[in-house]
């Protein structure tokens, strides 16, 4: 069993930072790719990036490739997202997930946590 805990969220104006962080408890975190995902109001849940459970490797949607860097510590189980040049269309809630593939695919991630707000103001 894996439990997750994002923090980070919250209200930032266009074009600025915030980092987020997800806290994973359990003793298969190492061997867990762990991933982030987003969902915007009226919107389906959308793939953001994930990492490897070496976090050797990573992969991110397209769309976000230079803006936002996913990472992880094996000692802490921690996984954070440093998203840069924030807009609007970022806004929305940001999941951490964990599963035992690496890919993007929302159906290969078994445990999720329970989101955190990101608002990018105009």
């Amino acid at each position: 069993q894996v439990q997750l805990v994002e923090s980070g969220g919250g209200l930032v104006q266009a074009g600025g930072s915030l980092r987020l962080s997800c806290a994973a408890s359990g003793r298969t975190f190492s061997s867990s790719a762990m991933a982030w995902f987003r969902q915007a109001p009226g919107k389906e849940r959308e793939f953001v990036a994930t990492i490897s459970g070496s976090g050797r490797s990573t992969n991110y949607a397209e769309a976000l490739l230079g803006r936002f860097t996913i990472s992880r510590d094996n000692v802490k189980n921690t996984v954070s997202l440093q998203m840069n040049g924030l807009k609007p269309e970022d806004t929305a809630v940001y999941f951490c997930a964990a599963g035992a593939f690496f890919t993007g695919a929302e159906s290969d991630y078994s445990y999720w946590g329970q989101g955190t707000q990101v608002t990018v103001s105009s």
